[in-house]
């Protein structure tokens, strides 16, 4: 029997499917290009269409998982932990962080819309992640009365899957923005910027190193912050722009000019040299 989480994320797939379809033939797919995924044709708007259809993927994935584990219901939810029984629901009580970095991301699509293609891709990014790890969160919560079975219960479906991917998503994200930062700069700063962003990391690791006990929740706040920090210098040197760079090809054919005229000059030289002798010989004789 299918269960209603499932019902309502099957139908988004479907209906965000079916969007990116009309979608990309509305605006310039050919072919068979909107259906095959680009694999015969084109498929028009390359950004709409793939927003369009990574939304109809998350929701199927939602779906699976829903009809998977019966919509967190308690005879599944033990079956699956290998447990009696599990405790009936619960409200959630544990703070989530997950709000916080949702409104972060609709900000780096807000302002990516006006700076950068790029950021705005990552925003749309960290706003899908969010999507999916908030409602996973509420989902594991809800699921028992117990909030160690619910902790056990998310990591164990979420954990092989959102290590790598924040992972990836977390370094892509930091990449981008140092690289805006080291090029809106000059070379000379750029290593010093370098620098003092790898003293304050090691400065905060021995910090850390040195309180073991320190709270969890200071932890999670100084990461939140430094990232809020790091991105946030980043769009400012993505709007101020890049420095000059001068290009090896310009220097080489000025030096290959400046080779051809040295040569040249030679050559005449040469041939001065040459005449002033003739004239030489003639006075002689």
């Amino acid at each position: 029997m299918l269960t209603t989480g499932f019902k309502t994320f099957a139908g988004w797939a479907i209906a965000l499917a079916i969007g990116a379809v009309v979608f990309g033939y509305t605006t310039g797919g050919d072919s068979v290009g909107p259906v095959s995924m680009g694999w015969k044709g084109g498929v028009g708007n390359h950004v709409g269409y793939a927003i369009l259809l990574g939304g109809a993927a998350i929701c199927a994935v939602l779906a699976g998982v829903l009809v998977a584990f019966r919509d967190a219901d308690a005879d599944a939810a033990a079956s699956y932990l290998h447990v009696a029984d599990v405790p009936v629901g619960q409200r959630p009580t544990q703070p989530s962080y997950w709000p916080v970095i949702g409104a972060f991301g609709a900000a780096m699509v807000l302002v990516g819309l006006v700076a950068s293609e790029i950021l705005f891709v990552a925003g749309v990014v960290v706003v899908a992640l969010t999507a999916i790890e908030w409602t996973m969160t509420a989902w594991a919560d809800a699921a028992t009365g117990d909030p160690e079975t619910n902790k056990a219960l998310r990591d164990r479906v979420m954990g092989p899957i959102e290590i790598p991917v924040l992972g990836f998503g977390a370094i892509a994200v930091f990449v981008l923005a140092f690289s805006r930062i080291f090029i809106s700069v000059s070379a000379e700063a750029a290593v010093w910027v370098a620098i003092g962003i790898a003293a304050v990391i090691f400065g905060v690791a021995i910090l850390f190193a040195l309180r073991p006990n320190i709270s969890r929740n200071v932890v999670v706040a100084a990461c939140l912050l430094g990232g809020v920090g790091v991105l946030a210098a980043g769009v400012v040197a993505g709007a101020v722009g890049e420095r000059d760079f001068e290009h090896e090809e310009e220097h080489g054919a000025e030096e290959e000019h400046g080779d051809e005229g040295a040569e040249e000059g030679a050559e005449e030289g040469t041939e001065g040299d040459g005449g002033g002798a003739d004239a030489e010989a003639e006075v002689t004789e």
